[in-house]
């Protein structure tokens, strides 16, 4: 019986005749030559069909295969260091399954939005192939973490009768008549579950009603959070660097070819090491008010004006480029560059408008204020390690984080800001234990007590220190891959007015 093997493993076939199924990538012929690319999941593998009599009855048909028909291919494999992958297939026989209606997704140039909502054939794409297994790596990096490490997993509610974070972004739902809220976070209910195990963690989606369409915010997203008694802040911080560590190590290891593949700086991730910068929020404020702060974003301007001139030439030139390009194949590489082109445009020009604004907020920063994207961008760019900034003051906090008791102006929590850019990735802090305290907190807040009287227990019966985070796997995923925007790190993004499919 003809052996069935998947691309990635063809290197202990050479020799041999064996058997591939999956999908027309790709196919472009010459004379009585056809290569047909393959991709079956786990790799890309070319296909060489030459014309002769044991390929009569299908070499026709390879050669005007619409792109993603599915098929079995069977031929001998040997090594070739020019094909994708190292190897190929020298084919002596195919089967048809299914030829692929006209689609849409061809090697000419599409838009974002145009991919978007074509999002369930998009992800058939190698790049996103590539993001989606090493988010695959990563969310299993995640739960060995902290499997190996003593955790106990807990299943946390996704319906909550109250808030966990802000309440301006809760998404509220009928439940039978009664208002709950999709949750915005497990750490409530996993603050009991520690009082139990000792060292817990929940993984799952959460939802925020957050009305912002930047490039980092999802309306839904996934986040582990882990919750640790006995703990105070320094233990917690220490927690988050072995956990960030070990995240970057195994997706280093794992996927080290496909981050270049993608582009992404690997110097930059290998240099990441312990320990990591840390910072307070008044020393994050003095930061936004120096002069390197100032000088970071006048080079930015300087820099990204003088690319939008550099593209409005190249594009006036691309245009001309597809109007003259005679053969298909020509037109359609000119149109991607011309589209490319326009893309980078467009994003330059928003970018460069609003490089004064954020000049602005960062020299005008006022100690209270909670850090917004900008300003964790340029903290972030001027250190090349991740930065845990500390101690913010508890105006800007949740109720639930406990107050310094050197500084009752701030609270004992943390946020991880990932280096080059990419802005946060944690938040934590140590939790408020004292009851009295907790309870002037949410009365403090303007917040009803009965829906915490269960959490108000977990202070009445053996309180103790504890404290825990929060990670974003896609804001992870993005800062690891080097990725402008955060809805190519899920499989069907749920961003402000984007919903299909």
């Amino acid at each position: 019986m003809m052996t069935h093997v998947n691309i990635k493993d063809l290197n202990r076939h050479i020799g041999e005749e064996v058997r591939l199924q999956g999908w027309a990538y790709r196919v472009r012929s010459s004379g009585k030559v056809a290569f047909l690319l393959v991709r079956d999941g786990t790799g890309l593998c070319q296909c060489v069909v030459e014309k002769s009599e044991q390929t009569s009855g299908f070499f026709d048909t390879v050669k005007r295969l619409p792109q993603e028909s599915s098929l079995r291919v069977t031929g001998t494999v040997r090594a070739e260091e020019r094909a994708e992958g190292g190897y190929e297939l020298a084919v002596t026989g195919f089967e048809l399954i299914h030829a692929s209606g006209e689609y849409p997704i061809t090697p000419k140039a599409h838009g974002t939005d145009f991919l978007m909502k074509h999002r369930h054939l998009w992800l058939r794409s190698r790049r996103q192939e590539v993001i989606l297994k090493i988010r695959h790596t990563l969310v299993d990096a995640i739960r060995r973490f902290f499997n190996d490490n003593g955790f106990t997993l807990i299943d946390t509610p996704i319906f909550a009768p109250s808030a966990g974070e802000g309440a301006s972004t809760l998404f509220e739902v009928d439940y039978f008549g009664e208002p709950v809220y999709l949750a915005q976070t497990g750490q409530l209910y996993l603050e009991s579950a520690c009082m139990s195990h000792g060292k817990v963690y929940c993984f799952g989606p959460t939802f925020r009603a957050e009305k912002s369409k930047t490039r980092r915010h999802l309306t839904e997203f996934w986040m582990v959070e882990p919750e640790v008694a006995f703990a105070d802040l320094d233990d917690v911080m220490a927690i988050a660097e072995d956990f960030i560590m070990a995240l970057v190590s195994r997706v280093l290891n794992d996927h080290r070819t496909d981050l270049e593949f993608l582009g992404r700086d690997v110097a930059k991730l290998a240099q990441i090491r312990k320990p990591f910068v840390r910072l307070s929020y008044s020393d994050a404020v003095d930061v936004l008010h120096s002069a390197l702060a100032k000088e970071l974003l006048e080079e930015d301007l300087q820099t990204k004006t003088a690319r939008i001139e550099q593209l409005e030439g190249e594009l006036e030139s691309a245009i001309e480029n597809v109007k003259d390009a005679r053969k298909k194949w020509e037109q359609e590489k000119a149109a991607q560059r011309e589209q490319a082109i326009r893309e980078e445009l467009s994003e330059l020009r928003e970018q460069v408008g609003n490089i004064p604004h954020h000049m602005e907020l960062a020299a005008g920063f006022e100690w209270g204020k909670d850090l917004g994207g900008s300003d964790e961008t340029i903290i972030s760019r001027l250190h090349d390690q991740p930065v845990l900034c500390h101690r913010y003051p508890k105006g800007c906090k949740a109720f639930y984080m406990k107050l310094d008791p050197d500084d009752k102006r701030v609270v004992k929590n943390f946020d991880v800001l990932a280096p080059e850019g990419f802005g946060e990735i944690i938040g934590g802090s140590q939790r408020e234990d004292d009851y009295d305290v907790l309870l002037g907190r949410i009365e403090e807040e303007g917040l009803a007590v009965e829906p915490f009287e269960w959490y108000l227990d977990l202070r009445r019966y053996g309180s103790v220190p504890h404290g825990g985070f929060g990670l974003g796997v896609e804001r992870t995923l993005a800062w690891l891959c080097g990725l402008d925007h955060i809805r190519e790190t899920i499989p069907f993004a749920r961003m402000m007015g984007k919903i299909y499919p």
